[in-house]
């Protein structure tokens, strides 16, 4: 079954806890997202404040698929650039789908929505992310059109003695 995508959904209490839920889940499965596992929603909750934050803002743009229950099953959050010489880019962030629907085609569906929505902005060229080094995401965003601009070497420390590189990606959405 297909995920519906929407952008810049009604924000409620039941969307919120969709995307705790699905954050915790694809973390503790062992998603590169921005935590370690063992997490829970409410560990997580204070960053998703700051993303909502930023879509109070208009800074930031949420993009999520439902599944045929319409539960949250998929994200991704663009975040416009404020730096007055890089406003023709756009940050994406958390991009994440549930691991019960991996594996389906949804993660190339949820780029392709995420893309589309960055192409109706106007004036933005590009689509700007970063990855975790050794998960596969470089190569998962490069069958989705990326290409790998730039790496940190061991910039991302995981555990005592488990450094990851800081992989950057870039789509050009006009060229």
């Amino acid at each position: 079954m297909a995920l519906t995508f929407e952008v810049d959904p009604a924000f409620d209490p039941a969307l919120r806890d969709g995307i705790t839920t699905l954050w915790a889940d694809v973390t503790n499965a062992g998603g590169a997202v921005g935590f370690l596992p063992p997490v829970t929603p409410d560990e997580i909750r204070p960053e998703l404040v700051k993303h909502i934050s930023g879509m109070v803002e208009g800074r930031t743009r949420l993009v999520v698929g439902r599944d045929e229950d319409g539960v949250v099953a998929a994200t991704a959050f663009l975040t416009h650039n404020t730096h007055r010489l890089m406003r023709h880019w756009i940050g994406l962030y958390t991009v994440m789908v549930h691991p019960r629907h991996q594996g389906k085609g949804h993660g190339h569906a949820l780029m392709a929505a995420a893309a589309d929505a960055a192409r109706a902005i106007d004036g933005i060229d590009a689509i700007r992310l970063t990855c975790r080094g050794g998960t596969g995401a470089d190569r998962f965003y490069a069958s989705c059109g990326y290409k790998e601009v730039g790496r940190v070497p061991d910039a991302i420390r995981v555990a005592e003695d488990d450094y990851r590189d800081d992989v950057i990606m870039l789509l050009p959405l006009f060229r």
